[in-house]
């Protein structure tokens, strides 16, 4: 029997997701955003309010988008819950950044797997952005160059619970598993 589950809606998986900028003086900035995904083929959109994220986003008009893993959590979640405003978060938690060469914003050298952006827009609800490139450790690349999220040990935020979990193993093959059905 299905029940009613009250409070507030509980979308998931989501991508615990690390936005990096610039602010007008040069210095890095990263920030955990969980509220965002895939909009187009190459475009992404994240909702976010008022950061200083959001600041150095206008200003610049690119940033990265790098996803936390287990090895970062901790980090990933500071990043989180620290204001960039007060802190600078990049020197306070050791992390390594340097420019991407593709845009104006940092990429990390603590996360595996980044995608460098340009804003397209932004309204009362968040941002739109173009992928202009993704960039990844060779270590969580398979033999055709492609990223393999066993390696990658990515995380995902879980709202019901307030947690973390690691993305888990491969269930099926995408647009083929139905096919068992289709083609009966």
């Amino acid at each position: 029997m299905k029940k009613e589950v009250r409070g507030h809606l509980k979308f998931m998986p989501q991508p615990v997701l690390m936005i990096g900028t610039y602010d007008e003086n040069g210095i890095p900035n990263l920030m955990n955003a969980a509220w965002g995904g895939q909009y187009d083929y190459d475009m992404i959109f994240i909702a976010l309010a008022e950061h200083k994220t959001t600041d150095n986003i206008r200003l610049k008009k690119e940033f990265t988008v790098a996803f936390a893993t287990k090895d970062t959590l901790t980090a990933s979640d500071y990043f989180g819950i620290e204001s960039g405003k007060k802190v600078n978060k990049i020197e306070k938690a050791g992390f390594h950044a340097r420019k991407s060469e593709k845009i104006d914003a940092p990429v990390f050298d603590e996360y595996p797997v980044t995608l460098e952006c340009r804003l397209v827009e932004e309204n009362d609800y968040g941002i739109i952005a173009d992928v202009i490139g993704t960039v990844a450790d060779e270590s969580v690349l398979n033999e055709e160059g492609q990223i393999d999220l066993d390696k990658a040990g990515l995380i995902s935020f879980d709202p019901t619970s307030n947690s973390y979990r690691v993305i888990g193993e491969k269930a099926g093959a995408a647009f083929s598993a139905g096919l068992t059905i289709k083609n009966k």
